[in-house]
């Protein structure tokens, strides 16, 4: 039987807790279901340090659960259910952070028409100040329960959602995406790309800007250096010619001096 007629068996990624992401230290289980059952397909993820390697590599194992018992940023990725004939069903962005707010929204991609509720959380005990939510950059909301529900979502809704709580910073940004699917229709779609190129530009883009400012300090150094030379050199000229003139006077004097006598 030819590849490209196997049937496309999909499956749905659960993330429990349910968000995208996460303070580190959080607990966090994934596993792929179809119908309600383990699919027995393979989960798999993209981070800064892994490409496409599968569960038994970056977590531990439970029947058909793949468990963090302890998350850090570096597991911050890609991560998806992929079946034998290499098709991705979700495919969700888990961050793992060290700042001390986050926004807790869906991991997978929203259905138009249900509602959707944004949560600003806090690693710190709960305060009364207000979260602040951004969709885009732009301000959408301000909420003194950090919670911001968003009804009847629609492709407009669709963007990167982030929080801030004042005097305690802000959260990292998530993609929202919304989709006409119904509920329980997971949407095939290629494997995600490989992340090693990406990383490897983000990586030389990092060093420039942390490299430029040198060079150009540096460079500026040595034009100041050289016009002080060459101011230096000057004066030394000038002065030069001063005392040539002045001896040159002073000959002359002398010899008009001695014609006169």
């Amino acid at each position: 039987m030819e590849r490209s007629r196997l049937p496309l068996l999909l499956s749905h990624l659960s993330v429990r807790p349910v968000s995208s992401q996460f303070f580190s230290g959080t607990p966090v289980s994934l596993s792929c279901w179809d119908n309600g059952a383990p699919s027995g397909q393979t989960l798999r993820r993209n981070t800064s340090l892994d490409v496409r390697t599968p569960c038994d590599h970056w977590g531990q194992a439970h029947a058909s659960f793949c468990v963090f018992s302890f998350t850090v940023p570096l597991d911050s990725g890609v991560y998806w259910c992929e079946s034998r004939d290499e098709v991705a069903g979700d495919v969700i962005n888990i961050t793992v952070t060290d700042a001390l707010v986050i926004l807790q929204s869906p991991a997978l991609p929203v259905t138009e028409g249900q509602n959707v509720t944004l949560t600003c959380k806090t690693k710190a005990p709960p305060s009364d100040l207000p979260a602040a939510f951004y969709k885009d950059g732009f301000l959408v909301g301000t909420e003194l329960t950090r919670h911001m529900t968003i009804q009847r979502v629609s492709k407009s809704n669709e963007g990167t959602y982030r929080c801030d709580i004042s005097g305690m910073g802000e959260s990292p940004s998530s993609w929202i995406r919304v989709t006409g699917n119904s509920p329980g229709e997971p949407t095939a779609r290629p494997l995600p790309p490989d992340s090693t190129h990406m990383q490897l530009v983000l990586r030389l883009i990092c060093h420039l800007v942390v490299f430029c400012p040198y060079c150009i300090s540096t460079a500026l150094l040595v034009l100041l250096y050289q016009h002080r030379a060459r101011g230096g050199n000057r004066s030394v000229s000038m002065a030069t010619d001063s005392t040539n003139q002045a001896e040159k006077g002073l000959a002359a004097y002398d010899v008009g001096t001695v014609g006169v006598s």
